[in-house]
């Protein structure tokens, strides 16, 4: 049960046969056994109840005020309810919120010009979720392979890395090693061969393959703990694939849009991508947006039947998504990204208790890993909540950070504080 975090004890008893609950509830015991009775237990969430939210704090229902350190996975790299985006949302909502594909929407064409030219791209490919733009950047790798490179028919392969995270789909998490992702959800899709992210050699071997397609991989991986690669690897890996006549595609659903403190995180290493994908902070925290952007040789394989989405390139999600190309235009955030960045690298790495093996970051985000005697690391997030901070856990050994862009530094230091003093607390 959740209330081993939430401590529930009981639910309402006010209820009505046919239709649940009635009116608002407003106690969050009640509203968190009530999602776990309900709902599906595919998530283990920290035990706040949010209400409503602004800039870089949130609010629970019973009005205590929260610093969020998680940013939603980097969907709000901009900061909850952002005034122009929600304007452009409100603005939107007049006028026309779904057209589907079967028409065209006067947002559709001015959205993939203004993307497309700020990734230096040709062009894209508007979806919902990341892990739909993942898979259609598999199918588009998988089309380009037969259609343009000459792999024989279902002989294509797509190059991956150990420690992945791209999403959870049947085909998605046939390449991922997370046991969690994989049980019971077989058989799984063939085609794809894992080779250790930021090893330059073991990527050559596998490329050497001629059926190999593409090389997808996250610039920095994300869910594996915020896994910087060693310098150069980018770099060379992106050279590796333009000798084998492979596509580098860069999934940049968490790292990308100002996250790591450039527009994307392959900008460090001077690489431009045969194909970009990405999500979560396009979509502004308010609607869900993802993309594929490439060449126009790479989506040009696609036709018309092939492909597509009912939502996907909605005009409420383009009107939003504009708004965010204009942001980030300015190089506000990533000048942010960056400064507010190195300021709390430097300080993790300077004050860590010692439980801390290492931290690790680029921009505004940051994994702190403890050594195995203090994990799990769930208690010390717990903690952390108790004293107004949101930041999660993932795999067990490793905090992950990641405020919003436009946080304070004020702010900024007082949630540091007190992280570093929910770890202290944390040892063994």
């Amino acid at each position: 049960m959740p209330g081993a975090d939430a401590r529930v004890i009981g639910i309402a008893s006010a209820r009505n046969d046919s239709w649940g609950y009635r009116g608002c509830m407003t106690d969050a015991t009640d509203l968190i056994e009530l999602e776990h009775q309900r709902g599906a237990n595919n998530y283990h969430p920290l035990p706040v109840v949010v209400d409503h939210a602004e800039g870089a704090w949130v609010t629970d229902v019973a009005g205590r005020r929260y610093l969020d350190f998680l940013s939603a996975y980097s969907a709000l790299n901009f900061g909850h309810r952002h005034p122009r985006l929600v304007a452009a949302a409100h603005a939107q909502l007049d006028k026309v919120t779904l057209t589907s594909r079967a028409i065209h929407s006067a947002l559709l064409g001015p959205f993939c010009e203004e993307l497309a030219d700020l990734l230096d791209q040709d062009r894209v490919l508007p979806m919902n979720s990341g892990a739909e733009a993942v898979e259609t950047a598999i199918k588009t790798a998988r089309a380009w392979g037969y259609r343009v490179k000459g792999v024989p028919p279902d002989q294509a392969v797509i190059v991956v890395a150990h420690n992945n995270f791209h999403g959870r789909t049947t085909t998605i998490v046939s390449f991922s090693d997370d046991p969690d992702a994989r049980g019971d959800f077989g058989p799984f899709t063939p085609g794809f061969v894992s080779v250790d992210h930021g090893d330059v050699a073991a990527l050559q071997a596998a490329l050497a393959d001629p059926n190999v397609v593409a090389f997808l991989v996250e610039p920095v991986q994300g869910e594996a703990g915020i896994i910087v690669p060693p310098p150069g690897y980018l770099a060379a890996a992106a050279h590796m694939c333009r000798e084998a006549d492979v596509l580098f595609v860069a999934d940049e659903i968490q790292s990308g849009l100002a996250r790591t403190g450039t527009t994307l995180a392959v900008d460090h290493a001077g690489v431009r991508p045969d194909m970009v994908l990405l999500g979560k902070a396009l979509g502004g925290g308010i609607v869900p947006i993802s993309v594929v952007a490439s060449r126009a040789d790479v989506l040009g394989v696609l036709q018309p039947g092939q492909h597509g989405s009912t939502f996907g390139g909605n005009p409420l999600a383009l009107a939003v998504a504009r708004e965010v190309i204009a942001l980030l235009r300015t190089g506000e955030f990533q000048e942010r990204s960056t400064r507010l960045g190195q300021h709390m690298l430097t300080r993790l790495n300077a004050e860590s208790p010692s439980i801390v093996r290492e931290v690790r970051g680029l921009g505004l985000w940051a994994g702190v890993e403890v050594v195995p005697e203090a994990a799990p690391v769930r208690p010390a997030a717990l903690r952390a909540l108790a004293e107004g901070v949101i930041v999660k856990d993932t795999h067990a050994t490793t905090l992950r950070l990641a405020p919003p862009l436009m946080i304070e530094q004020a702010d900024l230091d007082h949630g540091i504080d007190v992280v570093l003093s929910a770890l202290a607390a944390s040892a063994p």
